[in-house]
């Protein structure tokens, strides 16, 4: 199993082994919400209205006290066919705010607004939220979402972008082409400089190999007809983020000159 699975069965497994009286929460809810999730740790959340000590539980699991009100919790469907008690989405992205490191938090925002909530909605939640401790830390968060993100990658490869000293670039940007319409990832238009992200499952999860590699090379013929230069990059490029800033720097001064020539 891929370890996202293996993540959601370790939850089926303490759901099933429990009364169902716990409420999942922070990164649990997220998994059941199907957000991405990056590096969340194996640990199952549960929020419940009482307070417990960590060792009446399972080593695996990790508890948090707090009384929610009827609207912070929702019922999802579940394997064994038993609603599970789940926080909200609202609630969830609130919750990793103010305990998830800021871009992993980041990451389940930004999918959060593609499944539907609205930054708008998330602040005024924020501001009405009788939990304030962490509330300047999910502020924060809430600050950087961006909705155009489609993937886990493309939401870390922004942030990091964001904090290097370069011209930032737009998410995806569409550039008309004979072929249809094409969004990149990231691009410097008036460089035509595009920026993409290849993560290890973007060839794999939704179609044939074979049919989804051809697609991008056709995408990437089209675009360098008319003059678009490419920069592509893995998880393990965000791990040196001067390399990547390096790279990017010296891109952008090839494609300046090209342009200008």
């Amino acid at each position: 199993m891929k370890p996202w699975e293996q993540d959601k069965m370790r939850v089926q497994a303490h759901f099933l082994t429990t009364n169902a009286a716990s409420t999942y929460s922070h990164v649990t809810a997220a998994r059941l919400h199907e957000c991405w999730v990056w590096k969340g740790g194996h640990k199952v959340h549960v929020t419940l209205p009482f307070g417990t000590s960590r060792s009446n539980h399972g080593p695996d699991v990790m508890p948090h006290h707090l009384a929610l009100a009827p609207s912070d919790v929702v019922l999802l469907s579940a394997r064994s066919g038993r609603p599970i008690r789940t926080t909200s989405l609202e609630r969830t992205v609130l919750d990793c705010a103010r305990s998830l490191e800021f871009p992993n938090a980041v990451i389940i925002g930004d999918h959060a607004l593609r499944k539907g909530l609205t930054i708008e909605g998330l602040y005024s939640a924020l501001d009405s939220d009788p939990v304030k401790r962490g509330s300047a830390r999910a502020r924060r968060v809430l600050g950087a979402l961006d909705s155009r993100s489609e993937s886990a990658g493309e939401s870390r490869t922004r942030l990091l972008l964001r904090g290097l000293a370069i011209p930032q670039p737009e998410p995806q940007f569409s550039i008309a082409t004979e072929s249809g319409t094409f969004r990149a990832d990231f691009a410097w238009k008036e460089c035509k400089l595009i920026l993409e992200f290849d993560g290890k499952y973007k060839y794999f999860d939704f179609r044939p190999t074979d049919e989804a590699v051809f697609e991008e090379r056709h995408r990437e013929k089209r675009l360098m007809e008319l003059g678009w230069k490419f920069i592509r990059i893995e998880w393990s490029d965000l791990e040196r983020p001067y390399e990547l800033q390096a790279r990017v720097v010296s891109a952008l001064g090839r494609s300046r000159k090209s342009n200008a020539a």
